[in-house]
């Protein structure tokens, strides 16, 4: 790869700066829980279903909130019924959801049975996760490791029947990872829909029958072309341990799973999604999924020159969050875009510096390289331009995974055509210019190698002060995006509490210990 000059201690330095944001919220991540998290473990005992399109996860913990229980965690009252009714969890969410079983009624039994109880019910399905993760880690010795830069391609029907229709074309066009978009707003859901769907805004809903659904229609198209074929959505909004654990247990391989992103674009409360992220990235950790972040949409409200440095910030203390949830380097995707106004002079020579210092401060994680989008015209040639010369940085500067720009990104959802001429252009970049990078250094005085190095300057100074001041105080006055939110405010504020001194997740603890986190 090219070579940035620069000083090591300026990275360290801001390392250290993202280090210590993250470490003054351990209060908060050891401290408190939420309605999701609790809803988490509901489906960890193997609880699904709805009632009357609502979510039977989400009706027992709404029973825990009513009678003013919830502080201890789902756990402790799913087990102690069962034992006391002899009924299965299922039948005890099921009960509790038809308003026939009120928890608090029912006798305490023996704390030494709800602990053997709870251990079995974790056991079995950590031993799902496990297995599910140990088959892809199998199908990649298989049929060979991802390639680099890994071909990213988005469906977006909102039907999942031809969600599978077109990822299994595109992966037949040369596609690695598909990911299968959300419908419209789902991230301001506080529930996650029940079933198969087929009527989306935008997207198709993320359902843990739409996940199975997408995983078996890339198996089979995996094993046709002797390729394993990854599948993305989204751990985001109000529902992110939750769509984690459905990830897991339906065999996702990478999750876009980043607190930032809710905070900022979707108006989710700080605690709440902060909290929500830390167990989503555990189980995700757990599970060998890789998890990626939303640094791109910084530029979609600011300016990509001006305000690089926020990305760059952001960037290293997603870093931070993702290791306090045991996520390692090589599963941390790092996001940045491509999205520089194209008329302005140089436009090209700060995007490379600008990827060239994400590879430089990651060069162990696949790093996620958003497309030219906010640019993007109904000039169908010259966005075809643009996504040829993204595919040049992307390879020149070793990114990990290439979302693949659309040349009608600007005029409607991509044609089957559209995405088959978009991997046609990355493979030829990609092939083209393999070994281009190899020929070039950087004389430390070079436009990029200065911009790359102002970046980061700016980038460490800004994490010394949200450092100083704190995050929430930083979010509060618009430091990030320049969009402003508050401690007290925001979606999802409602389902935060502290937990009692006997709560108890079994599956956070049991996470923890195998991944070896204090």
């Amino acid at each position: 790869m090219i070579k940035l000059t620069i000083d090591q201690s300026k990275i360290d330095e801001a390392r250290n700066y993202a280090k210590n944001i993250v470490d003054s919220l351990k209060w908060l991540l050891n401290d408190y829980s939420s309605d999701t998290i609790e809803r988490t473990i509901v489906r960890l005992f193997g609880i699904d279903g709805a009632i009357d399109e609502t979510p039977i996860p989400n009706l027992v913990v709404e029973h825990l909130k009513e009678k003013n229980v919830i502080d201890r965690g789902a756990a402790y009252w799913i087990a102690n019924s069962m034992l006391a009714t002899n009924l299965s969890a299922q039948e005890v969410a099921e009960e509790i959801s038809n308003g026939k079983l009120d928890v608090t009624s029912l006798d305490a039994q023996p704390d030494k049975k709800i602990i053997k109880l709870i251990d079995e019910l974790t056991e079995k399905m950590l031993n799902h996760i496990k297995a599910q993760k140990k088959f892809r880690e199998n199908k990649f010795e298989e049929f060979g490791p991802r390639k680099k830069p890994s071909i990213y391609v988005i469906v977006a029907t909102g039907n999942i029947y031809d969600d599978v229709v077109q990822a299994k074309s595109a992966a037949r066009e040369g596609a690695d990872i598909i990911a299968v978009i959300r419908s419209t707003a789902q991230s301001l859901l506080d529930y996650v829909p029940y079933g198969a769907t087929t009527v989306g805004f935008g997207g198709t809903f993320a359902t843990q029958e739409n996940f199975k659904i997408m995983r078996q229609g890339l198996d089979e198209v995996g094993d046709e072309l002797h390729r394993y074929i990854s599948l993305t959505n989204y751990a985001s909004g109000l529902c992110m341990p939750e769509i984690a654990v459905m990830g897991a247990i339906e065999r996702l391989d990478v999750m876009l799973n980043d607190a930032m992103y809710g905070i900022l674009f979707r108006d989710i409360n700080m605690k709440r999604t902060l909290l929500d992220q830390y167990f989503s990235r555990m189980i995700n950790a757990y599970a060998g999924i890789e998890i990626q972040t939303g640094e791109d949409n910084y530029l979609t409200t600011s300016d990509a020159i001006e305000k690089a440095y926020t990305v760059t910030a952001s960037q290293l203390i997603n870093e931070q969050f993702a290791y306090v949830s045991g996520i390692k380097k090589e599963k941390l995707g790092i996001g940045h875009a491509f999205e520089i106004n194209p008329d302005i002079t140089d436009s090209f020579s700060y995007e490379f510096a600008h990827a060239l210092l994400t590879s430089r401060l990651f060069p162990d994680s696949p790093s996620k390289y958003m497309p030219p989008t906010k640019h993007a015209t109904g000039n169908i040639f010259k966005v075809y331009i643009m996504n040829a010369m993204f595919n040049l940085v992307s390879q020149m500067t070793n990114q990990g995974v290439q979302l693949l720009g659309m040349m009608t990104e600007a005029i409607h959802t991509p044609h089957l055509v559209d995405r088959a001429l978009a991997i046609e252009n990355a493979n030829y970049v990609f092939n083209t210019a393999k070994n281009f990078a190899q020929n070039f250094d950087l004389l430390p005085d070079s436009f990029i190698n200065k911009r790359a190095e102002t970046v980061l300057d700016e980038a460490r100074l800004f994490l010394k002060k949200v450092s100083e001041q704190g995050l929430f105080e930083s979010m509060s006055k618009g430091d990030f995006a320049d969009i402003k939110r508050t401690e007290f405010g925001g979606k999802g504020v409602q389902g935060i509490f502290k937990k009692s001194e006997n709560y108890f997740n079994p599956f956070m603890d049991r996470m923890k210990a195998e991944l070896n986190l204090k």
